[in-house]
């Protein structure tokens, strides 16, 4: 502290009374500001991350009324009918490690946009030049919801599948013909020549696997709450490095007329036959092998629920038939004995083309009807390339502790319909369900049908449930050789609430390479006129860290020169009252004078 006396008043100085003091406080400010600007930067980050960084999760719809994202059309032309879904997707974050974050869009009152037309494509089988006619009313209705001056980059699909397969390959070429010439004409959508096709059953396979996985946000990178695998394609080099990426899932798809099932193989040196394996690239790079999968995937035509009950009783008048009794299965009092319909229920065929109908008689034995069934598998037929699952087809090891699958259609329906067990698959509730409700006298279900019991199903759900769900668990334990006590299927009808269609990974794959157009474009852009969208995600990471380390720097070197404009004196004892009583030249002891002042 300073003193100097006057005679009439004492003034007491600091050091820091002065512009440097001033200089000091301004400091202390500006690091404060710079804080706050830190906090509110990160917070900002926080906030706007999910709309930079394009993340793959599948949130299920997009609102067409409050955002504005890219669109793209895909048309499944089934045997019964055609649908039309919409999807739509922000622009690409701009890292080449991204897959597009595609959606399916809703209307204004949140109702997912599809609409069916019936029957199906392959009805114009003679009348080729009405198939336009027929899937312009599916167009009409989804352009109503793509802004106007989208329609020439929104990608248009026409993709047909089982039915279409079944006609001649020159019925099929005029009906795409068809609709190449006239939807060309009559909209502006985005078309090119293999936009319109007939797809076989395999990558109609691929494209479902492809959409199961995408929805369980299984490409994205990092491991969240996802188990990882090491995977090695079989193209690269022994020394190459290991890939570790999410662990996908397998798919069953049991319909009426055939079971699918795909899933991805990850041991390099699995040898698959070409025409059961699939590699799949869906990066926007041809390079891109983080996010290359090789998938096994086949189909078992008329393994199918309603094809496999045709050929059950097929199989039961042939056994039935002999020479002691010709008539066995002609009336009702000589029925054919079924143990895969529940007890003393009757059912009588449709005629066949000898115009013969055929009786039969539930017995209701569960356990039976699967012993019954096996041969249907086809197991006895020659396997060409071990090991083998049914009708002669190589089927390659699945890890069973491990892997996890999703059955879908059959699988759902034979365990939630009628029994309410639907979700994680054990196979000891579907035996004791089913065996209670085979075992169950017709007549005693019926009432039970009447009084509502089983609202889900319907009534021919309710005649076929033991037949089918035996079925379902032949084909999985004694077909693909799952274990009994597998606890990691998942029987489902949606995921995440969501309803998914192979048409999703169908879209996700042929528009893979969009992502690179739009990285080239964001280069090819001015910055000053670049939108914010097209900020990678690595300016949230590594560039947002530096500025973080520049703040923190830049706050101690301001404090170390607050330091200095402002430096720790050597504490002088303080001066007592005797002090002001000294004369002219004399001095308090221990009080001494500081050097270059008139201060102590």
């Amino acid at each position: 502290m300073h003193f100097t006396m006057s005679s009439h008043r004492i003034y007491i100085n600091s050091p820091c009374s002065n512009p440097n003091f001033q200089l000091k406080k301004l400091l202390i400010a500006v690091m404060g500001l710079i804080v706050i600007i830190a906090f509110i930067a990160l917070v900002v980050a926080a906030v706007i991350e999910p709309y930079i960084t394009g993340s793959n999760k599948y949130d299920g719809i997009v609102d067409v009324t409050t955002t504005q994202k890219h669109y793209g059309i895909v048309i499944d032309c089934g045997s019964s009918g055609s649908r039309v879904y919409l999807y739509s997707w922000p622009t690409h974050s701009g890292n080449p490690g991204d897959l597009l974050n595609m959606q399916q869009v809703t209307d204004e009152f949140g109702e997912i946009i599809h609409k069916k037309a019936k029957p199906g494509l392959s009805s114009f089988e003679d009348k080729p030049d009405k198939a336009s006619d027929y899937i312009s009313p599916l167009l009409d209705y989804v352009s109503k919801y793509i802004p106007r001056d989208l329609h020439k980059e929104t990608p248009l699909y026409i993709l047909a599948t089982a039915g279409m397969r079944l006609i001649p390959e020159k019925a099929q070429k005029a009906i795409l013909n068809d609709l190449q010439t006239d939807i060309t004409k009559n909209y502006d959508f985005l078309v090119a020549e293999n936009h319109f096709e007939v797809i076989s059953g395999k990558l109609e396979g691929v494209y479902a696997w492809i959409a199961v996985n995408y929805v369980l946000d299984k490409f994205s990178h990092g491991p969240g709450d996802h188990e990882l695998v090491s995977v090695r394609l079989p193209s690269e080099s022994p020394n190459a490095p290991m890939h570790v990426r999410r662990r996908t899932v397998g798919m069953i798809d049991m319909g009426g007329g055939s079971v699918q099932i795909a899933f991805e193989v990850t041991n390099p040196k699995a040898d698959l036959p070409k025409g059961l394996m699939a590699e799949v690239n869906l990066g926007c790079q041809n390079s891109d092998v983080d996010h290359t999968y090789r998938i096994y995937v086949t189909t078992f035509l008329e393994f199918g629920a309603n094809s496999a009950r045709e050929r059950y009783e097929e199989m039961l008048i042939k056994k039935s038939l002999s020479y002691s009794d010709p008539y066995r299965g002609r009336n009702t009092t000589n029925a054919i004995q079924d143990p895969c319909l529940p007890k003393q229920m009757p059912l009588v065929t449709s005629p066949n083309e000898n115009g013969r109908k055929y009786y039969f008689k539930g017995t209701g034995d569960f356990k039976k009807c699967r012993k019954m069934m096996k041969p249907l598998l086809n197991k006895t037929l020659a396997c060409s390339y071990q090991p083998c699952s049914m009708n002669g087809i190589h089927q390659p090891g699945i890890d069973h502790e491990r892997s996890k699958f999703y059955g879908f259609s059959e699988f759902w329906y034979s365990t939630e319909d009628v029994f309410g067990i639907g979700g994680p698959y054990q196979y000891s509730k579907l035996e004791h369900e089913s065996e209670d409700f085979c075992k169950t006298s017709w007549s005693v279900l019926q009432e039970r049908y009447k009084k509502h019991l089983y609202p889900k199903a319907d009534v021919d759900r309710f005649k076929t449930q033991c037949f089918k769900g035996a079925w379902l668990a032949t084909v999985l334990h004694e077909g693909f050789q799952f274990p009994e006590d597998y606890k990691n299927l998942i029987a489902a009808q949606l995921i995440n609430k969501k309803d998914v269609q192979w048409t999703l990974g169908a879209l996700i794959y042929r528009t893979r390479f969009l992502p690179l157009r739009d990285i080239q474009k964001s280069i090819s852009t001015p910055s000053s006129t670049r939108s914010w969208t097209y900020i990678p995600r690595m300016f949230l990471n590594e560039y947002l860290i530096m500025l973080c380390i520049v703040i923190v720097l830049a706050s101690i070197l301001l404090y170390m020169k607050r330091l200095r404009l402002c430096p720790k004196k050597e504490l002088s004892r303080v001066p007592s009252m005797s002090y002001f009583m000294t004369g002219e030249n004399e001095a308090e002891l221990g009080i001494r004078t500081i050097k270059g002042s008139n201060y102590l």
